[in-house]
């Protein structure tokens, strides 16, 4: 993936600030939330906050169990 190809290539910016401000927004707001990293377990960070997500819920879940009345003698 290249990045000066998919975000900046075919546009025509009046100020370098523009060309920043684009360049930043395809980086903060698409490029970091698909790309794959390492330290995630080679997930993205939208993959792996998924993840993240669904195991919590399966964990709460499991510790939902109605508790079983207590006996007493």
């Amino acid at each position: 993936m290249v990045i000066k190809t998919e975000c900046i290539r075919g546009r025509v910016f009046v100020i370098r600030a523009e060309a920043n401000l684009a360049f930043f927004q395809y980086i903060d707001g698409a490029y970091n939330a698909r790309c794959i990293q390492k330290r995630l377990g080679y997930l993205s960070p939208i993959e792996y906050e998924e993840k993240h997500y669904a195991d919590q819920a399966a964990t709460e879940q499991v510790n939902l169990k109605p508790r079983q009345p207590a006996l007493t003698s």
